[in-house]
């Protein structure tokens, strides 16, 4: 796909942005987003599946693998595999049917074991490969044609239903990873992934998601206090507020919109009504189609699901 192909795509996708009302000097942000926010018309029995692009449906709820991820490490494989296993296992029996990865996290291997047996259509995986410099222990950054089929072989699959682009934080990303964007597409095109996109870490990135039109979904970063966020350094109620407009931005230009972040990457672990609350809040975004968070406790599976079906 040439360099002319990928700037008519943004075009095409820019045409779907919608634009935001001004907010009254009187309201704070908070305020703001709490009037804008609709009640979701999206399931919160995880036993009803939405959807996330159209050849996509999952569970509402998603398992972020990638906690404090490097290197092929993380949280998950730090615990040792036998209780990784175990608490894959223990989520997929209690409804949460995604499971995010990443080439980065080392995360594959875990997941494959912990799914063997299990109906291929009966879960949904996600991964993510990584361009940047550092992060994995190569030097060199494959093209994802010559990348996923080590990931189908890590995952004992023949297809992969997302991948991302990891860790987008340009405002013009798509000019920078155009080679990487039509591998993908091609390999979409095949059958060996069902959709492809990118996981952000920052607003502007998310921003060029809603008019890139070769993006399908996005990983965004969002809770109620504005932890791990980007925007307004000072101001948490307008982190919030700034990363709901470009969240938003991106849902209604049609991409699926995977949240993450939404306990604040374990910030929020001592205080049960503060999880709540964040929980309560993306939930009730009507922006916002799965969230997923880094589990490494059954209690925290348990905790969660009952928050998200309260």
């Amino acid at each position: 796909m040439k360099r002319r192909d990928f700037l008519g795509m943004a075009a095409l996708g820019a045409g779907t942005l919608t634009t935001l009302g001004t907010i009254s000097a009187q309201e704070t942000a908070e305020q703001t987003i709490v009037k804008k926010v609709e009640k979701v018309k999206k399931p919160n029995d995880l036993n009803e599946w939405v959807p996330l692009t159209k050849e996509v449906r999952c569970s509402r709820i998603g398992f972020g693998t990638g906690m404090r991820g490097s290197q092929r490490t993380s949280d998950l494989t730090r615990m040792g595999w036998p209780r990784g296993i175990e608490l894959l296992q223990f989520a997929y029996d209690h409804g949460v049917r995604f499971f995010d990865c990443a080439d980065l996290y080392g995360t594959h291997f875990v997941v494959a074991e912990a799914m063997k047996g299990k109906p291929r259509d009966s879960y949904v995986l996600g991964t993510k490969i990584w361009l940047l410099p550092g992060g994995i222990p190569e030097k060199e950054r494959l093209s994802p044609e010559e990348t996923i089929p080590r990931f189908l072989r890590e995952f004992r699959t023949d297809y992969i239903d997302v991948v991302q682009i990891h860790c987008l934080t340009d405002k013009n990303w798509s000019a920078k990873n155009e080679e990487a964007m039509a591998s993908l597409a091609r390999l979409k095109e095949k059958g060996l992934i069902r959709a492809h996109g990118v996981s952000t870490h920052s607003n502007v990135a998310v921003e060029h998601a809603a008019q890139t039109a070769w993006c399908d979904t996005v990983h965004v970063r969002i809770n109620s206090e504005g932890m791990n966020m980007d925007g307004a350094k000072d101001n948490p109620a307008q982190r919030v507020e700034e990363s709901v407009r470009a969240i938003r931005a991106a849902h209604n230009a049609g991409k699926g919109i995977i949240a993450m972040k939404i306990l604040g990457e374990g910030k929020m672990s001592g205080d049960p009504e503060l999880r709540k609350k964040s929980t309560n809040f993306v939930k009730n975004l009507d922006c916002v189609d799965v969230m997923i968070v880094g589990f490494t406790e059954k209690q925290h599976i348990t905790e969660f699901i009952d928050l998200v079906k309260s």
